[in-house]
């Protein structure tokens, strides 16, 4: 099979649906020797890196068109075709819930959550402008659907009336560590790491709440470290950061590269996610496959990820997470229990197991588009 995979969303700094892509087509690209594996990149500024081509397999077609232009004949006019950009595939995947317009190849999109449904006014550009309104009949017109989990997979049967055997659950697998992973990771002085974009539903501001009132109950309590780029609205809780009480015990230290992130778990005591709606939750997974205890929030996806592997509380609700942040800072041998459990539950994930149903997933696909 030739297939097609969409790279735009991992051009920038590969965060969530970048980060999962590229390890997605990694990880196909080991398992099967056969396939012609193509990378469309297209963007106005940003290029492939140097080396992707040979890093992950695949040849890489790069068009110097902006995105927010593609977009826009992809989304609403659905045209041109992407085989007229990139050549003949039997597979055109995208790697977000619109489809690649094509011609004759089977049609994939991936879809990690619903967010853009339930909370439209927390997302922006062409996610709010285009998903809401389309990406349901672009579900049904599709001849497979990809997501990472279970939940995921529910919902998007429910809501679009999709049938569940065109879904596919293809959940990402851990990092692959240079020093972490052989057991538990918790320093006495560790610090608490929150990783992601900030933006409206990762729900910095409860967790900025809860470290307040941990700051209030253990004056001594671990330094508060957010990792990654921000949004336009992150601004209220970066000028709290500025000021009291977090001046001299919290930071953020904006993207973090791949080069940089193992340090980042080292250093850590505790991951936090306590977002508001998550369609998988990749930090979750790192932290217990590095053997760092995990706090995450009650929604979406991340019950399904986390299991028994760490500990789930309320979003909504900044006295308990600070009273879970309290304990492991205080009890080391639930802390270290917890970072046990963690490594336990990252075994359940692998690239490999989700590379082999994505090759079904493109093999029932192409036997539909054949059929139609």
């Amino acid at each position: 099979m030739r297939i097609l995979v969409d790279y735009r969303a991992a051009l920038r700094a590969r965060t969530g649906v970048g980060e999962y892509i590229h390890e997605l087509v990694r990880a196909y690209s080991s398992a099967s020797r056969t396939d012609d594996l193509i990378l469309f990149s297209s963007s106005w500024k940003d290029r492939p890196a140097p080396g992707l081509a040979s890093e992950l397999g695949a040849r890489v077609v790069d068009r110097r068109i902006p995105v927010s232009v593609l977009n826009l004949l992809w989304h609403r006019a659905e045209w041109p075709p992407v085989e007229s950009l990139a050549g003949a595939c039997d597979v055109a995947h995208a790697a977000h819930p619109l489809l690649l317009p094509a011609s004759r190849a089977a049609q994939v999109v991936t879809i990690h959550d619903l967010f853009f449904l339930s909370h439209p006014e927390r997302t922006g550009a062409e996610i709010r402008r285009d998903y809401p309104a389309l990406a349901a009949d672009h579900a049904r017109r599709a001849d497979a659907i990809i997501t990472s989990s279970s939940h995921t997979r529910d919902l998007i049967a429910d809501h679009f009336a999709v049938p569940r055997e065109r879904i596919y659950v293809c959940p990402p697998g851990p990092p692959v560590w240079k020093t972490l992973g052989h057991g538990p990771n918790v320093p006495a002085d560790g610090c608490i790491l929150f990783i992601g974009t900030l933006e409206p539903r990762k729900n910095v501001g409860v967790l900025l709440d809860a470290y307040a009132e941990l700051l209030r109950r253990v004056p001594g309590a671990p330094r508060l470290v957010l990792a990654g780029r921000a949004t336009e609205e992150a601004r209220p809780w970066l000028q709290r950061l500025a000021g009291p009480p977090f001046q001299g015990h919290a930071e953020h230290l904006g993207y973090v590269s791949d080069d940089h992130r193992e340090r980042l778990y080292a250093g850590a005591r505790a991951l936090v996610l306590p977002s508001l709606d998550e369609g998988f939750g990749l930090p979750v997974l790192a932290a217990m496959s590095a053997g760092v205890p995990v706090v995450a929030s009650r929604r979406g996806s991340l019950p399904e990820v986390v299991g028994s592997g760490g500990t789930l509380v309320d979003p909504s609700n900044a006295q308990e997470l600070a009273t879970v942040l309290e304990r492991l800072t205080r009890d080391d041998e639930w802390a270290l229990a917890q970072a046990n459990a963690g490594l336990e539950r990252a075994r359940a994930f692998s690239w490999s197991t989700s590379a082999a149903t994505l090759r079904g997933a493109y093999l029932d696909a192409v036997g539909r588009r054949r059929a139609r």
